[in-house]
């Protein structure tokens, strides 16, 4: 697989002499991933995607993204990433939703006919057509939250970085961001790095997730073996999402389940152990 993120035992030092030492093992992200980065607050998480925007630079230790280094080649990858911060209220700064999102196009240097172009396509995709000449500071939080995001994915970034995107949201727009996120990777192979305190929402959005614990890096793999570790999460100071862990419990007693990606493969397992049961119960 092509490696497009290489972080190796980072060291950073804030002026007011905090100090962050991201060890253990290597943050690896590789082309077309979906990675979801799981620390409780403090551990270093947004320390790290800072690192890979090329905001910070290490005093000790490597990072690198497509090859190159994010604050020595800032200019080269700029166009290569797109980002979606935690507070879209500080990342929103065009006076319509339309100048917002045609931002970046046009200080690339289109013309006018290409931004109009770009922003009704990635407007389209998002369903947010109808808001393109709002004012931003009247949209609701997920309203604005797919505008963040359709400003960064209008250039077609190669890694999207994704800082909280499911925090302030109410649960139907969590699962249409959800729905939005894997069906960019899917249609464009996009690169996805995601930050989330929403555990339950992992499952369906990852297929690599890292675990920090106080600078360190734990626990990585896909939602099955992360959160088998019990060891590992329960000392990051995280849960174990619940239909997981309801599951693992089950398993224990006896039962032929897995741990299901989503209520639906939930159903599904459960179903089919109902089905058994009745059946026996019959004969």
């Amino acid at each position: 697989m092509n490696k497009v993120v290489h972080v190796n035992c980072l060291k950073h030092i804030y002026p007011d002499h905090t100090e962050v030492d991201l060890c253990g093992l290597d943050f690896v992200v590789n082309e077309g991933e979906k990675v979801v980065i799981l620390a409780s607050n403090g551990a270093g998480k947004t320390t790290l995607l800072n690192h890979i925007l090329g905001f910070l630079t290490p005093l000790e230790g490597t990072v690198e993204v497509l090859g190159m280094s994010p604050k020595k080649d800032f200019a080269k990858l700029r166009k290569k990433l797109g980002v979606v911060f935690q507070n879209v209220d500080e990342q929103i700064i065009g006076p319509r939703v339309y100048d917002d999102i045609g931002f970046t196009p046009r200080n690339d240097g289109r013309n006018k006919e290409e931004v109009d172009e770009m922003i009704k396509e990635v407007a389209e995709a998002f369903g947010i057509s109808a808001l393109l000449q709002k004012i931003p500071h009247y949209l609701s939080g997920g309203q604005k939250k797919k505008v963040a995001l359709a400003g960064a994915m209008v250039m077609n970034p190669e890694i999207l970085i994704l800082d909280e995107p499911f925090e302030s949201l109410d649960p139907k727009s969590k699962t249409e961001m959800v729905k939005h996120l894997n069906h960019i990777n899917e249609i464009h192979n996009t690169t996805m790095i995601i930050t989330t305190h929403d555990i339950n929402l992992v499952p369906e959005i990852a297929d690599v997730i890292y675990v920090i614990d106080q600078g360190h890096v734990v626990a990585k793999g896909d939602y099955k073996e992360v959160f088998n570790n019990y060891e590992a999460i329960v000392k990051a100071d995280l849960e174990v999402p619940i239909l997981i862990e309801l599951f693992l419990k089950l398993k224990a007693q006896g039962y032929d389940l897995e741990s299901p990606r989503n209520l639906l493969d939930a159903e599904k397992q459960l179903s089919s152990i109902l089905k058994e049961l009745k059946k026996h119960s019959k004969d």
